[in-house]
């Protein structure tokens, strides 16, 4: 590894290469309590090219890489091992372009999410895609996990705002394809293989991202919802009577709602903490008073059908920031216990309701100390659970895990979101891919990494 160091060194400055007892307190990342930063250097490249040269010397060698981004994953995609390279792409964070005339952004893997959203909104744009950890992630982690986030319904996961990709093959081979086109069938999309493959295939190192008119308005409410029949019904009638002013519809159960607004959280109900579900709606649109009154005449024709139990419509920018503020506090589910696993699954919205009673009932019979979190982005499908857990032992995980992934199976539903495989999922991917579909992967694998030195074991065995 010393002689590789050399080479690294030489390659990208010894001041982008970290080693010794630096790597130590090397970042663990943003949700991460635990460092699983093992190896003995870290490469910081500045450019496409200093990434090529460094998957090149990796690759001759036989020595794995691990891509990484601002570290906000969950399910342990950018761990590393001792005898891994963790290739960081922080030092890449410039935006190259904003294309007024075509509304795109060209940006580097390194820019920060929240550095994009607000670049575009000073150019008069907006960038659609939207999630909690906006101040750490990357667009390269973004793309490299298809990140979808708050506002899926409208806007699309990390995918549908990808027009141009660039990445660094296993063996240090650049394939640009940085167009601008909405439009191009010429052959396979070939961005596609990278995008959500979590740098087992190739390393991203620059994307065009679309961009979105800069909305002129931005309406929120905040709903209380007695039955689930009445939440899917607000659903439908949300997305007819409001059609492409529809940005989020999130749904949190009485349990976290109670929690995210009761001291020693910081927020405070607007309305009673006794109905079963909450709903967060937005729109965004073109014209404040009219779109204003457009989520009004939502409410008030639930309200009149005995969908809606009661609401509270945010009347500026600081009631619309603290109605969010209770939804992306997730934070506050540590206060319930030191031992937590998280879920990131979907399902048909029809499903939903019978899906998370059944998930709770068998905790219940598993243990009476555990507590199920629910909330999620409805509109979309997906729904995150937070199970509390008596202690850190593997196999009492392993058992929460099995009650919560295998009643997706019959259900249609997927294991993970938006969030990624990782090596958190891995054991669990059959249970919503079949054989054939693993299979294929593999081969894609083998053809792109006939090595296996991208991102090891993560998603598939390689």
């Amino acid at each position: 590894m010393e002689k590789l160091i050399a080479l690294f060194q030489a390659s990208v400055g010894k001041h982008r290469v970290i080693t010794g007892e630096d790597v130590t307190n090397w970042k663990s990342g943003v949700l991460k309590p635990v460092n699983r930063l093992n190896t003995e250097v870290v490469v910081l490249p500045e450019t496409t090219q200093q990434v090529s040269e460094i998957l090149a010397l990796c690759c001759d060698r036989g020595v794995s890489v691990v891509p990484q981004g601002g570290l906000s994953g969950l399910v342990e995609g950018t761990d590393v091992a001792k005898n891994e390279v963790a290739l960081s792409l922080e030092k890449m964070d410039k935006i190259e372009e904003i294309d007024l005339k075509n509304g795109t952004m060209t940006v580097q893997a390194g820019v920060i999410l929240q550095v994009a959203q607000e670049a575009a909104e000073q150019a008069g744009f907006l960038f659609g895609l939207d999630l909690g950890a906006r101040g750490s992630a990357t667009i390269g982690g973004n793309i490299s996990t298809n990140a979808g986030g708050n506002r899926v319904i409208r806007y699309g996961m990390t995918r549908d705002m990808v027009l141009g990709l660039e990445a660094v093959l296993a063996d240090g081979t650049v394939v640009s394809s940085m167009g601008k086109l909405v439009k191009d069938n010429s052959g396979y999309d070939l961005k596609q293989l990278f995008i959500g493959s979590e740098g087992t295939l190739g390393v991203v190192t620059r994307a065009v991202i679309k961009l979105f008119p800069k909305p002129v308005s931005q309406n929120v409410a905040l709903i209380g919802v007695d039955d689930f029949d009445s939440v899917i019904h607000l659903l439908h009638q949300s997305k007819q009577r409001l059609g492409g002013n529809l940005t989020a519809f999130e749904v949190m159960w009485q349990e976290y709602f109670q929690l995210v607004t009761t001291e020693p959280a910081p927020h405070r109900a607007p309305i009673s903490q006794d109905h079963s579900f909450y709903v967060l709606l937005e729109s965004m649109g073109a014209n404040q008073t009219e779109d204003h009154l457009a989520l009004e005449s939502v409410l008030a024709k639930a309200l009149e059908d005995g969908r809606v139990a009661d609401a509270a419509l945010a009347k500026n920018q600081a009631e619309v920031g603290a109605i969010w503020a209770m939804r992306d506090d997730i934070f506050q589910v540590a206060r319930l216990s030191v031992h937590l696993v998280g879920f990131d699954v979907s399902l048909p919205a029809n499903e939903i309701e019978e899906y998370v009673k059944t998930v709770d009932q068998r905790l219940g019979q598993l243990s009476a100390d555990y507590h199920c979190l629910v909330f999620g982005h409805l509109g979309d499908g997906n729904m995150h659970l937070v199970v509390t857990l008596k202690s850190d032992e593997a196999s009492e995980k392993y058992a929460v895990e099995e009650i919560v992934y295998s009643e997706l199976r019959e259900r249609g539903g997927s294991i993970s979101a938006e969030h990624g495989i990782g090596l958190q999922k891995k054991s669990f991917l059959s249970y919503t891919r079949s054989k054939e579909e693993i299979g294929l992967m593999k081969t894609i694998k083998r053809a792109l990494d006939p090595k296996g030195v991208l991102n090891p074991g993560k998603i598939i065995d390689s």
